[in-house]
């Protein structure tokens, strides 16, 4: 049966202690809490630098059984080759650790600028590239860089083949061509569903077996969570794409909808993290799929039950939902509100750092990224490492 999940891009930001994480919760302890609310987690470090397989194996440990990462592909290949040649850097990208993910590895996204040129050529070969099974990305991996030696996790413990799904984010309004649609259908990778408060293009087609869908903002990017009403839009569309069908008023670039499926595994993911609104929306979405009778697939189901101080459906006195950190959902809003940006309070006068390898540790250097690059970059802070204001550009 063809499963939801829900989650969140990356799980380490200061602002969410209290609020989404019980206050007194230790950081080494806030991936483990996370993954008893979802199913999914989004893993952005590995866009910034390549990560160790110490640390994927370490991600793997602290999660239930059944819960999968989806993991964000190096900016390295997107951004800075933009797909030119890409096969050593993809190697190394696969060696780096995802694999020791195992059954938890999910989808892998591909993200890419504004300024991609729209060479379907290059996505032609690129596609080409990418592994479809478990046994693959080990070969291709095999190829990583001499320097990687002693670094690596290439070889696959499992004796089945697991199939490995890939989905691609554009921000290039070019690249929203039928032609497009089409090379991403003939290799079976999903156009990435992304909410970018009018942004960066948004369209609906259906390009592979699954849906992928990022949400960084329903009136502000990053900065703004989503009411009741529009949560309620997106379980209505993300219960039609479930049920191997299509909203009616779907946004197509390509014009008739994809052929009805039996059904379709769909990810979603909150990326809109300032002010501890991701995780609150995630909760909020994952309740009102459950209250159409949607499968969501999440860990108090698949692992450990939560305590009851900490459920999901935990329920105040006056019977408003509670979020894991204990307090209402109504006055977590307020609060919300308060600190948008703007206002004065202690709230909306933080800034936040993007969270790095999927946690908010700095980022460890891409060794993948030329010498005079690496060296250049040394000399100024990084993007990660700068504080972000609501309003600053990011990359996610």
């Amino acid at each position: 049966m063809a499963k939801i999940r829900v989650g969140i891009s990356g799980w380490r930001y200061k602002e969410w202690r209290g609020v989404f994480y019980p206050r007194g919760l230790r950081q080494s302890e806030e991936l483990a809490f996370a993954a008893k609310q979802f199913g999914s987690i989004e893993i952005n470090g590995s866009f910034y630098s390549l990560q160790r397989p110490a640390a994927f194996e370490k991600w793997r440990a602290e999660t239930p059984p059944g819960f999968c990462f989806a993991v964000k592909g190096g900016r390295y290949i997107t951004h800075m080759k933009k797909l030119r040649d890409v096969r050593p850097a993809l190697a190394n990208f696969l060696a780096s650790g995802p694999l020791a993910l195992e059954d938890k590895l999910g989808p892998i996204l591909w993200q890419f600028p504004e300024n991609m040129p729209s060479d379907l050529e290059r996505f032609e070969a690129f596609f080409r590239l990418l592994p479809r099974d478990t046994e693959a990305a080990s070969a291709l991996a095999r190829e990583h860089a001499p320097w990687m030696v002693g670094r690596v996790f290439v070889h696959v413990r499992s004796s089945r083949r697991r199939k490995l799904r890939h989905a691609v984010e554009i921000r290039n309004a070019a690249l929203a061509t039928p032609q497009f649609v089409a090379l991403l259908r003939r290799h079976g990778i999903a156009l990435v569903i992304a909410d970018s408060a009018g942004h960066f293009p948004y369209f609906e087609d259906i390009t592979g077996d699954f849906v992928y869908v990022r949400l960084h903002g329903d009136e502000k990017l990053y900065a703004s969570g989503y009411t009741t009403a529009a949560i309620a839009r997106w379980a209505e569309r993300i219960a039609a794409w479930n049920a191997g069908a299509e909203p009616a008023d779907a946004r197509r670039i390509a014009g008739p909808p994809a052929a009805r499926a039996s059904g379709r595994d769909v990810y979603v993911y909150f990326d809109n993290d300032m002010h501890g609104h991701a995780p609150v929306d995630a909760l909020a979405l994952q309740r009102a799929l459950e209250d159409r009778g949607a499968p969501v697939e999440h860990s108090s189901q698949i692992g450990s039950p939560l305590p009851s101080s900490h459920s999901r459906h935990a329920r105040a006195t006056t019977g408003r939902s509670t979020t894991p950190g204990g307090r209402s959902a109504q006055a977590l809003r307020t609060t919300r509100r308060a600190a948008a940006p703007g206002s004065r309070t202690a709230a909306g006068a933080r800034t936040t750092v993007r969270a790095a390898a999927g946690s908010g540790s700095t980022p460890t250097p891409a060794r993948s990224t030329p010498a005079k690059s690496r060296a250049s970059r040394a000399r100024r802070p990084s993007r990660r490492s700068r504080t972000r204001s609501p309003s600053a550009r990011k990359l996610d």
